[in-house]
């Protein structure tokens, strides 16, 4: 299968996305770090703007692919259909690379960070920040941060105790936000009749994913964070969050492939019925 210009730039948007996402989990260790948690989910934020940013350009250019294929759905149906499937599939491979990177970027993260966060404190703007970041001295420094994850922390997190409920909800939430948008678009050419109704079933979808991050994992994860803010906790127990968070959304972006069909063909159940 030959993978065009276009179809390459929502790979490589889409590993961006997932690494900034996944380097998101390391904000609140570098805040506890630090001392400074408003601070450093306030500069995260700056950060986040790459993400959204590359959302906002990947979107369209998903649905310049799907108008392509609908145009020719009604001549070949199945092979459009199975020619889509393989680009969906790449497009959530890319998925999980980019979280793997990203897990493997945290430590490195969290040092880099934890310099921003210092450095604003003295600079006192963003843009200050930034020109300061840019400097020769500076490139050399950050670039001298970055370590992989050594063995010694691999092995002391093997031995720590995992919160299943979190990790499996984790994987679940994140399958579902993979998935939904590409299962929503797959599932408009599976039957074009209800186009609109299945691409529009998106919010739903995530909707529910939403539901179970903002009840159940952010609210411990918070938890978890605040006491070791306070003392009450160790550094250790928010680092080993970040890494269950980290891996789990792996097992979620995997996971985004085995339900990738059945979602699509929920949603066109669905949109039947509407």
């Amino acid at each position: 299968m030959a993978i065009t210009h276009r179809l390459w730039l929502v790979l490589v948007l889409t590993a961006l996305i997932h690494l900034i996402n996944t380097l998101g989990y390391s904000v609140r260790l570098a805040g506890v770090r630090t001392q400074r948690l408003a601070l450093a989910f306030s500069l995260w934020n700056v950060i986040f703007l790459v993400s959204s940013t590359a959302n906002t350009i990947q979107a369209p250019l998903m649905g310049k692919i799907i108008d392509r294929a609908g145009a020719m759905v009604a001549v070949n149906r199945q092979e459009v259909l199975l020619a889509v499937s393989r680009e969906m599939r790449l497009v959530l491979l890319a998925a999980t690379v980019g979280t793997i990177l990203g897990t493997i970027m945290i430590p490195s993260f969290v040092r880099i960070f934890t310099k921003g966060i210092f450095l604003f404190e003295r600079v006192g703007s963003v843009p200050g920040m930034v020109k300061m970041l840019l400097s020769p001295q500076k490139i050399k420094s950050l670039l001298g941060a970055v370590r992989l994850p050594g063995k010694k922390q691999i092995a002391h997190i093997s031995r720590q105790k995992i919160p299943k409920r979190i990790v499996v909800l984790n994987i679940l939430v994140t399958g579902i936000y993979t998935t939904g948008v590409l299962s929503a678009l797959y599932a408009g050419l599976m039957d074009i009749n209800h186009v609109r109704t299945a691409t529009n079933m998106t919010g739903i979808i995530n909707g529910l994913a939403t539901v179970l991050g903002v009840t159940v994992i952010d609210p411990k994860v918070a938890s978890i964070t605040d006491q070791a803010a306070r003392g009450l906790r160790a550094e250790a127990d928010v680092k080993d969050m970040t890494v269950y968070l980290a891996l789990s959304r792996i097992g979620g972006t995997i996971l985004a492939q085995a339900i990738f069909f059945p979602a699509a063909w929920f949603i066109v159940q669905v949109a039947k019925l509407i």
